[in-house]
């Protein structure tokens, strides 16, 4: 009777996230402008672009800017943080890739040590550059490479693997959980022996302007925008929608919940009580002003969603 009641009440969740008037914030600092800038002006340098984006959204999000103006040189798909992601529609995915042009796809996760994925990039990316001409380049035996992406996908983490696997050295670039740790414009980094192959490392570029709000919110959602632009109480509403609609109730059992549940408020109210994350506040009564203690929604908000970033609540595919 119970599970039963549990899957009527999973019935009347939201099919639909009201985004209302939101607009997802244009982050396009300064440093954007300047790595676009610079990696146009180097493409005469490049052998092969390697473009890094998030697995578990692997059509929405991705620069345009990227595939208008980069596009001239060959091109190189990475989707990492597969750890993260549902490949079990994984030929659908590459398929419908395909369609859009893109027929050279690795997937990766640059954070484990050993990622066997890893060490098929080079002979990929040799592969691609044999099919094409390399005109200025041609009796060049170096190898250049230039790894672009949105911020916070894992281009430095892709450079320090391909280090670690390759020459045995370590960190060469600074990694971080949050959009914007690279901002240093083309740092040039070796990271092959046989052949020899430097990558061109780039700040993350986001578009100027997101195409929808939705793919602004999932790209919220992966950590590529910074959260307070956005909203983290949003955040995690978009992300408990998600988890319901793809019915990942993984959340449930971490939080100690009843049932799933389609209300944010009462999910980050009890996440913010089992965690012990409350805060005082003021309040005005008829008998003067008291101190009352409350939940912290922002604080709980925060602690959802990094959760999910971990992928503590399951794997999902956004798109």
């Amino acid at each position: 009777m119970r599970l039963y009641q549990t899957l009527r009440n999973v019935g009347k969740f939201r099919t639909v996230f009201d985004f209302g008037e939101r607009e997802v914030a244009h982050w396009f600092p300064g440093h954007m402008a300047k790595g676009l800038k610079q990696m146009r002006a180097s493409l005469k340098m490049v052998d092969c672009i390697i473009e890094i984006h998030d697995a578990r959204i692997p059509f929405c999000g991705r620069n345009p800017v990227f595939q208008n103006t980069l596009d001239v040189r060959p091109h190189l798909l990475v989707l990492n943080k597969m750890d993260l992601a549902d490949l079990s529609n994984k030929q659908t995915i590459l398929k419908k890739l395909e369609n859009n042009g893109v027929r050279d796809v690795l997937f990766t996760n640059c954070l484990k040590q050993r990622d066997d994925n890893i060490k098929k990039l080079v002979p990929m990316v040799m592969e691609i550059i044999k099919r094409n001409p390399r005109f200025n380049r041609f009796e060049n035996f170096n190898y250049c490479l230039m790894v672009i992406g949105v911020p916070n996908v894992g281009k430095s983490s892709l450079i320090n693997s391909l280090r670690r696997m390759n020459l045995k050295k370590g960190h060469a670039s600074r990694v971080g959980g949050e959009p914007g740790i690279t901002k240093a414009v083309l740092t040039k980094i070796q990271v092959s022996e046989h052949p020899i192959m430097h990558l061109l490392d780039t700040p993350g570029v986001l578009p100027p302007k997101i195409e929808s709000v939705e793919t602004g919110m999932k790209l919220a959602l992966c950590g590529t925008i910074l959260d307070h632009l956005v909203g983290e109480e949003i955040i995690a509403d978009y992300l408990l929608y998600s988890l319901n609609r793809l019915e990942k109730f993984s959340y449930v059992e971490k939080y100690d919940l009843q049932e799933p549940n389609d209300d944010i408020q009462h999910v980050l109210k009890h996440i913010a009580v089992k965690l012990g994350k409350t805060q005082r506040v003021k309040a005005i009564t008829g008998v003067g002003n008291i101190t009352i203690t409350v939940p912290n929604y922002s604080a709980a908000a925060y602690d959802f969603i990094r959760t999910f970033r971990k992928g503590e609540l399951g794997q999902v595919m956004l798109d």
